[in-house]
């Protein structure tokens, strides 16, 4: 347990549904598939009265290291987070003040630290403790919770500010070694040794937007290791852990890491004016498969279950599902519009899809090529800006 007394474990049970949302401004069908939860990795405790010079870009493939030499480089780049809140409950309807414990990484020598915007909400303070045991405090810089991402920055002195540097995580493969570093149960400085179990997983964020191509892996994660890292074999950040798996809700699951190429851009632009602006289209999809297809009388594609009243695709006249019919066992929605392209490119799924919106700006046009009780046509949406 974290503390000497009693404590409370809240664990933030996650979505797995169609949602609004997801790079695309929608979530897909079904996107976290499985019978088990997904879990927020965060600590909460009973209510209570290679060091760089800059932010870290690419940072260059070294020899592997083994796991104790990672640890005597990384660990003090490590950090333990520890937040307050207020909230209501209290005494005759009064507040109370909850104190709440992840961990974060040191992002460059300026003091900015990344870690979990699940870490940081609604926090009323916030300290940061160095591998040392000295404690600092620290303000928000900016948080993201659709990349489920957040900058905070301490005061604290240039010796005890040791930049991580990140990896490309697309040169990440499956079968890689990697360790988690962070601060499970309030126990700062845990490390723990796996492989890259899979990648492209999805999860779902804080807001209930879809967070793509997360990194999935059985090194050992628990509650407070949220916004810790995961490293390679060089000792590099391939990602930030967000997130388990599991029916019990303890790590005998699998853990999900945010990859470090999210990472950098997300922080870059909290860092640079504290928002992060992403498109927004406003459909909740499904991938229709070629071998369903046929069946169903329609182009293999994407699938609009549903438009978002108000939305830019509600506003571009998108039509959504009026039906379903099982194919081979699976359902799929019928009588809407299913996307075949953006721009001439071609969409196979909805993480096709997804990514080809998320590589847009709020404001910018889009054509879309759908299919709609037969016949193919084109409709020009203005995305929007996907709300918080």
């Amino acid at each position: 347990m974290l503390a000497r007394n009693s404590q409370k474990l809240l664990l933030s049970s996650l979505a797995v549904a169609a949602l609004i949302g997801a790079a695309v401004g929608a979530g897909t069908y079904a996107a976290v598939g499985g019978s088990g939860k997904t879990t927020v990795v965060k600590t909460v405790v009973a209510p209570a009265s290679s060091t760089s010079t800059s932010s870290p870009n690419f940072a260059s493939q070294q020899s592997p290291l083994t796991v104790a030499d990672i640890y005597k480089r990384d660990a003090p780049g490590v950090v333990e987070i520890t937040v307050t809140t207020q909230g209501n409950g209290g005494f005759f309807g009064g507040s109370q003040t909850s104190e709440a414990q992840g961990s974060g990484f040191v992002y460059d020598t300026q003091g900015d630290v990344v870690t979990d915007q699940h870490v940081v909400a609604g926090a009323t303070s916030i300290s940061v403790k160095f591998s040392n045991g000295a404690s600092y405090k620290a303000t928000l810089v900016g948080s993201d919770a659709s990349s489920d991402l957040a900058v905070i920055k301490v005061n604290a002195p240039a010796t005890l500010l040791h930049p991580i540097g990140l990896a490309d995580s697309s040169s990440v493969t499956v079968g890689d070694s990697v360790v988690a570093i962070g601060s499970p149960f309030g126990l700062a400085g845990t490390i723990t040794s796996g492989i890259v179990s899979a990648l492209h997983r999805d999860i779902t964020a804080p807001n209930n937007f879809t967070i793509t191509d997360t990194i999935q892996t059985d090194a050992a994660i628990n509650h407070g290791n949220s916004g810790g890292v995961l490293l390679n074999s060089s000792g590099q950040v391939i990602g930030v852990t967000a997130q388990i798996d599991s029916e019990s809700g303890g790590n005998d699951g699998v853990g999900f890491a945010i990859p470090s190429n999210t990472v950098r851009s997300i922080v870059s632009q909290l860092i640079g004016g504290g928002t992060v602006q992403r498109a927004y289209l406003g459909v909740h999809i499904q991938t229709i498969p070629s071998d369903a297809a046929a069946a169903l009388n329609v182009p293999a594609g994407v699938a609009i279950t549903s438009v978002v009243s108000g939305s830019p695709a509600s506003k571009a006249g998108l039509k959504g599902s009026t039906g379903t019919q099982v194919v081979n066992g699976q359902s799929y929605v019928t009588g809407g519009d299913v996307v075949t392209r953006v721009d001439g490119h071609p969409v196979t799924s909805a993480d096709t899809l997804q990514t080809e919106i998320a590589g847009r700006k709020p404001g910018s046009k889009v054509i879309l090529t759908v299919v709609r009780n037969g016949a193919t046509k084109t409709v020009t949406v203005t995305l929007g800006t996907r709300p918080s």
